[in-house]
């Protein structure tokens, strides 16, 4: 599953790709396809915090972009990925690129495992959450409802692209209160002042591999010749 996520990333045209892994087995099995992979530490609070220490082991300037894509998203566009690079490429005062697509689904709007995010008129992130943002006050009275129409209401999907000089800052960063409350930490970034831009895409990206079921599903879209 690594080396289908690694090989779609250099299907975006990424200058380099290395899988950053605590776990000698996946090393072992990226570098047996001819991939480059870098072991870091076991013992990271978050996804971040290992692509921080991989981007230093690889030392990259403050101004290369890099772009983390979760090892179990096979499903992932190559497009998509290349669309992160370039939105952050883009905003200069972006410290971080990510991307969300519209909420029509109530069931999506009210679930808490559902990160919404806020934007601003240019599209940067005002704040993420798991409740339901914005909230249509006369629309969400009596409670779960039916999303209005024109509702700016977004489902966030983390796949990002990074500053390297700011993964360099980031293990410095004090956590914030709401960070803990919410544990989303990207909520850290916002809190200490660094701007996230944001891509609103049509449709919903591939689902990625949670559970075994998910697996199995797509291995048979693998077997059927999906790429």
């Amino acid at each position: 599953m690594v080396v289908r996520v690694a090989l779609r990333a250099k299907q975006a045209g990424a200058d380099r790709v290395v899988v950053a892994t605590d776990d000698d087995r996946i090393k072992a099995a990226v570098e047996a396809y001819g991939l480059a992979a870098c072991l870091t530490r076991v013992d990271h609070p978050t996804g971040t915090d290992r692509l921080a220490e991989a981007a230093q082991r690889l030392a990259l300037p403050d101004d290369a972009i890099v772009v983390n894509v979760q090892g179990d998203e096979p499903l992932l566009s190559p497009a998509l990925i290349r669309a992160m690079a370039e939105l952050l490429d883009a905003h200069s005062d972006a410290a971080i690129a990510t991307a969300c697509h519209p909420i029509h689904d109530e069931a999506e709007a009210f679930n808490p495992n559902v990160v919404k995010v806020v934007l601003d008129h240019r599209n940067y992130a005002l704040y993420f959450s798991r409740a339901t943002i914005p909230w249509a006050r006369d629309a969400f009275a009596a409670g779960r409802a039916p999303v209005p129409q024109g509702l700016p209401i977004y489902r966030h999907y983390g796949l990002y692209a990074y500053r390297a000089g700011f993964l360099r800052a980031y293990p410095a960063l004090a956590p914030a209160g709401v960070e803990r409350f919410e544990t989303l930490e990207q909520l850290r970034a916002l809190w200490h002042g660094f701007r996230i831009v944001v891509e609103v895409t049509t449709g919903t990206p591939a689902p990625g591999i949670d559970t075994p079921e998910d697996l199995e599903r797509v291995r048979a879209l693998f077997a059927a010749g999906a790429e």
